[in-house]
C-alpha cells in the first residue's frame, strides 16, 4: 500500500504526493519510429532530426529514434542511419531502434546504438503476418541477436504485440503472454513492453493480464505500449500503475498505428499520459510545455490534427491570452 498524501492548489485537492521511490515514471518516447513509421508520405530526414532533437530537449531519457526493419516493408524508415548520425546525441539520453533480425543489430551497431528494441506478437497469425515467423522462431530468430548484444554492451527490450486482443484471432489469454515474456526474459532482455497494439484493452482486461503476469514476473521488468483506438490507453496505463508498472511507451501528440493491425489509431499521446500522471503525483523529469511544443511542432510539418487531448485544451488557452 502506497502512503500519500493530498497536494492542493488554493485548497482545491490535485493530486497526491507519492513517496519519492514509488512515484518516478519512465517513459519511451516512440513518436519518432512507431508514430510515424506508418506514415505513407514520406517525412523529410530533416524534419525526422528536427523531431528527435526537440524531444530531446523536454527532458525525455528515452527515444526510440528509428527503425532497421528493412525499407521493403518500411520505406518511411529507411533513412535510419543518416538519422542516427544527425541528430545531437546527449550522453544522458538513450536513443534506440526497433530491429527484426540480427543484420538490423549489426546496423544499429555501426549507428552507436546503446539500446534496442525487438519484437514479437503474443498471436501467432499476427506474427506470422508482422514477422514471417511463428512464436516459437522468434526464440531461435533473436538468440543470436541476443548474444551479439551482450557482446556489445548494448540493452534490450522486447516489445510483445498483441497482448489483450489481435485483429486475427480475438481474445488472447493471459497465461500465453506470460508465458512469451518469461521466455525473453530468460534469453536476455531486460525489460518487456506489453503492447495493446489494436487499441482494444480496457481496464477490465488489462487488469486481468497484470493479474496474472505480476504472479510470476515483478512489474520493474513490464512496461506499457497502448494504442487509443477506442479511447482506453490513458485509462489502461492507470491500470498499470495500480500494479507496479512505471515504464510506459507513448507517442508524441499521439502519433502512430501499426503498417500490419488495420484501423489500429496512435499510441497514448505522450502530452496526455504526462499530464496524467503530473496530475496524480508522479514524477517524469519532462517539460510538459516543450513537450507541447514538440507536439504541435510535427503535428504542423506532416500537416495533420494534434492527438493530444491535453495539448490541444493548452494550446487554445495559450492562443486566446
Amino acid at each position: 500500500m502506497i502512503k500519500c498524501a493530498w497536494r492542493s492548489v488554493a485548497g482545491i485537492p490535485l493530486s497526491r504526493s507519492l513517496s519519492s521511490q514509488e512515484n518516478k515514471v519512465k517513459i519511451v518516447e516512440v513518436g519518432a519510429r512507431d508514430g510515424l513509421q506508418n506514415i505513407k508520405t514520406f517525412v523529410p530526414t530533416d524534419t525526422k532530426i528536427k523531431l528527435i532533437d526537440k524531444l530531446s530537449a523536454c527532458g525525455l531519457k528515452f527515444i526510440e529514434a528509428t527503425s532497421f526493419v528493412s525499407p521493403k516493408w518500411i520505406p518511411q524508415l529507411a533513412d535510419n542511419t543518416e538519422v542516427l548520425n544527425s541528430i545531437t546525441r546527449h550522453d544522458d539520453i538513450f536513443y534506440s531502434a526497433l530491429i527484426p533480425n540480427l543484420k538490423g543489430l549489426e546496423g544499429a551497431i555501426e549507428c552507436g546504438v546503446k539500446e534496442v528494441a525487438i519484437f514479437t506478437a503474443a498471436s501467432e497469425t499476427f506474427s506470422k503476418r508482422n514477422t514471417n515467423c511463428s512464436i516459437e522462431e522468434s526464440f531461435k530468430r533473436f538468440k543470436p541477436v541476443l548474444d551479439l548484444a551482450k557482446a556489445n554492451d548494448i540493452m534490450v527490450r522486447c516489445v510483445v504485440s498483441c497482448v489483450v486482443g489481435c485483429p486475427y484471432e480475438g481474445y488472447v489469454q493471459p497465461e500465453k503472454v506470460t508465458t512469451i515474456c518469461k521466455e525473453f526474459l530468460n534469453m536476455g532482455c531486460y525489460e518487456i513492453s506489453l503492447g495493446d497494439t489494436i487499441g482494444v484493452g480496457t481496464a477490465g482486461s488489462f487488469r486481468y493480464l497484470l493479474e496474472d503476469l505480476t504472479k510470476v514476473l515483478p512489474a520493474d521488468v513490464l512496461a506499457l505500449h497502448c494504442h487509443d483506438t477506442y479511447g482506453q490507453a490513458i485509462t489502461n496505463c492507470f491500470v498499470g500503475l495500480q500494479f507496479g508498472i512505471r515504464t510506459f511507451d507513448s507517442s508524441v501528440s499521439g502519433l502512430g498505428g501499426c503498417p500490419y493491425a488495420a484501423g489500429a489509431s496512435g499510441n497514448v499521446a505522450t502530452e496526455d499520459l504526462v499530464y496524467m500522471l503530473h496530475g496524480t503525483g508522479y514524477s517524469t523529469g519532462i517539460d510538459l510545455d516543450k513537450l507541447i511544443d514538440t507536439g504541435d511542432f510535427i503535428s504542423e510539418q506532416l500537416n495533420r490534427d494534434n492527438l493530444s487531448r491535453a495539448a490541444t485544451a493548452i494550446l487554445s488557452k495559450r492562443r486566446k491570452t
